[in-house]
This record gives C-alpha cells, structure tokens and sequence, in this order.
C-alpha cells in the first residue's frame, strides 16, 4: 500500500486532464462529472499537497452530489488524505466506503492508515517522555543549586 500511496501521477496526465477540465469550464461554464473525476483522480496522485487538497475538495463535492459514483469518490478521498497524512479523515473514509462493501485494497489502506496513526501516537509519547525527562532534569539541578547556595550561606 506505501508505494501506491508514493505513486505519482506523470505531469504530463495531470496537465492534460486540468487543460480538459478548464476547457469544459470555459466552454459551457459547467464540467462533466466524468472529466471531474478524472482531474481529481490525478491531482489526489500529484506530488504537490495543494494539488491533493484540490482533488480532495472536487472529490467531496461529488461524493455530495453524485451518489452513482460514490464508492470510486469515497476511495480517493480516503488516499488523497492518507497521502497528506490525515489519517482521522482518511480512516473515515475507509470505513465509510466499507459500510457500502467489502474489498481487500480499503482494507489494506485501513491498516496502513492504523499503523501511522499508531506511529503518530508513539512519536508524540516519546516527544512527551522527552519533554518530561528535560523538564525533570532542569527541577533536579534548580533543586541542587538551590542547596548548594544554601550551604554557602551558611
């Protein structure tokens, strides 16, 4: 699952696909629902965390208002945020697309999106434990000079 979520989509698809997009836009004022999915598909795969954000937003405004596809949206909208590392969002739309059906590749992406978020919890208890040991560290000496001047007053 890491290396599809490390995939990216070549530049000269994702560029082709927001030229058709813009066309649509421009000609009628309105895009199909097909070349919508099609850009946000490659912007969700893009190497740029904007392009990603986009593709997610495109994507929730069609899982909005196009249930026929919304399986296919549901997915994508789970591995765009798994690539940007929300991970509560991209969980929750692993188990919202597997509220609607059963398939071993959401499943999958559900266990990678559980292993981060349980490496998240671990660096932010070291970060804590760290935190704690400085902080423990920096009492005991305030502590220890405070005696040893104490005992030069005396």
């Amino acid at each position: 699952m890491e290396d599809l979520l490390n995939e990216v989509v070549p530049q000269e698809d994702l560029e082709r696909f927001e030229k058709k997009y813009h066309h649509e836009l421009e000609l009628d004022g309105e895009v199909t629902t097909d070349t919508k999915f099609e850009y946000a598909f490659c912007l969700v795969r893009s190497r740029y965390t904007n392009d990603i954000r986009k593709g997610i937003m495109i994507l929730e405004e069609l899982a909005r208002t196009h249930p026929d596809g919304r399986r296919d949206y549901i997915y994508y909208l789970a591995f765009g945020n798994a690539r940007i590392k929300e991970y509560s969002s991209g969980l929750k739309y692993c188990r919202a697309f597997l509220d609607i059906e059963s398939n071993d590749q959401v499943r999958s992406l559900e266990k990678y999106i559980k292993k981060e978020i349980d490496k998240e919890v671990a660096k932010g208890m070291a970060v804590a434990g760290g935190a704690a040991l400085v902080l423990g560290g920096i009492l005991g000496l305030g502590i220890a000079m405070a005696r040893n001047k104490q005992k030069r007053e005396k």
